[in-house]
């Protein structure tokens, strides 16, 4: 009897641990899931945003908190997490299923009579947000364009990263693309002396990414492609970002075009210093 209830214990053990995987011969076609990276703001203080992003419907891979700045992983990389919602960029859409969302605690923005006023990011996050994205592009080879804020992929609905973000301190740590100003200044020139039409815009803006519904290449400047040229000036051009067609925007629009899904941009060769200011900014 001691024997068969030995044996028993035993099969039953090897059938918990399931079947012998021989996993040594590893396919050479494979890589990884993830194609995007995806930054956000918490619009809210770190234990509102901890509190949120743990318990309730919504979630990111990272959470990095402000004083102190410390990096928290909430989501393993090889699971989704719940943060880009109803998004798309070029042919992909409901990024959740293709992106790792990184949360950065912010107070977002805050609408005065003079205005709407969007705050500034500390030094320590952004050291923290550089390194964290290194290990995330190393490990999964996302290109420089597919790292992206939230609202380049859903310019209907969200704001984040907001104009204070700075991207360019990302792009001169070899993390994004950013156009050279010489070219920019050159083709605003061009450009000031005969601004391309509404269907320039759209296609440009279609071209490097952003997916927005409107009169397709016909028909006035709408809604939806001006909420895709804001979030584009956002990043691009953060002292304006009224949503209208203009020379510099159009440059900049010709000059990220030119250089293509795989080139690097051309950077100075010393960082510019970040430094911490909050900005009014008028209007939006």
């Amino acid at each position: 009897m001691k024997f068969l209830m030995t044996a028993a214990i035993l099969l039953l053990a090897g059938c918990a641990a399931g079947p012998a995987i021989d996993r040594s011969h590893p396919a050479a076609s494979q890589d990884s899931r993830v194609r995007y990276i995806i930054i956000h703001y918490t619009e809210g203080d770190f234990p509102r945003a901890l509190d949120v992003l743990t318990n309730g419907q919504v979630s990111s891979h990272y959470l990095i908190s402000d004083y102190p700045a410390k990096i928290y992983q909430l989501v393993d990389e090889d699971r989704r997490a719940w943060h880009a919602g109803d998004s798309a960029w070029k042919a992909d859409t409901q990024l959740n299923f293709s992106s790792i969302g990184i949360e950065i605690v912010n107070p977002g923005y805050r609408d005065t009579e003079a205005g709407r006023v969007y705050f500034d990011y500390p030094r320590a996050q952004i050291d923290l947000l550089v390194a964290l994205l290194r290990r995330i592009v190393e490990r999964h080879q996302v290109r420089p364009e597919n790292i992206l804020g939230h609202n380049e992929i859903a310019p209907r609905r969200k704001s984040d990263p907001g104009p204070r973000f700075p991207w360019q301190v990302l792009a001169q740590a070899g993390l994004v693309r950013w156009p050279e100003p010489e070219r920019v200044a050159a083709w605003r020139i061009a450009f000031e002396e005969r601004l391309p039409d509404a269907a320039w815009f759209r296609q440009k803006l279609r071209r490097h990414g952003y997916v927005f519904a409107g009169k397709g290449e016909e028909g006035d400047w709408d809604a939806a492609a001006r909420q895709a040229l804001t979030a584009f000036q956002m990043r691009y051009r953060p002292a304006r970002y009224d949503g209208m067609p203009d020379a510099e925007t159009a440059a900049l629009l010709e000059v990220l075009d030119g250089l293509g899904g795989d080139a690097a941009a051309q950077l100075p060769s010393e960082p510019a210093p970040y430094q911490m200011r909050t900005r009014w900014l008028g209007g939006r």
